[in-house]
């Protein structure tokens, strides 16, 4: 069973942190690039991190400098780690995997869809 189990949102005011968690299991994890998608209330779903080959990273300009994505491959865990939290931050996270340890500059670009989601998180800011 193809598991992607996301952990860690909660309710923080605006400058806090939060380290949100994606456990996955049921697949060959070396042989994705994991991605943190959000999606807020009536907007689209985007992504936001990915991690791919030699734990090469990526970001969305409106996280860079914030946020920070890692891995870690003896677990099967990937974290995003979101410090100075802003309201607009506000969203469900969703942890996803892309087939392929070059996928993410296509999955941040919504050029492909991953092909494994998991659940999702919320994470709350508040002003």
């Amino acid at each position: 069973e193809v598991q992607l189990q996301a952990s860690g949102g909660g309710l923080v005011q605006a400058g806090g942190s939060l380290r949100l968690s994606c456990a996955a299991s049921g697949f060959a994890f070396g042989d994705y690039s994991i991605a943190w998608f959000r999606q807020a209330p009536g907007k689209e779903r985007e992504a936001v991190s990915c991690i791919g080959r030699l734990s090469i990273t990526y970001y969305t300009d409106s996280v860079k400098g914030r946020f920070t994505i890692s891995s870690d491959s003896t677990k099967n865990t990937v974290y995003l780690q979101m410090n100075s939290l802003k309201p607009e931050d506000t969203a469900v996270y969703y942890c996803a995997a892309a087939y392929g340890r070059l996928a993410c500059p296509a999955t941040m670009t919504n050029q492909r869809r991953p092909n494994y989601w998991g659940q999702g998180t919320l994470v709350t800011v508040s002003s």
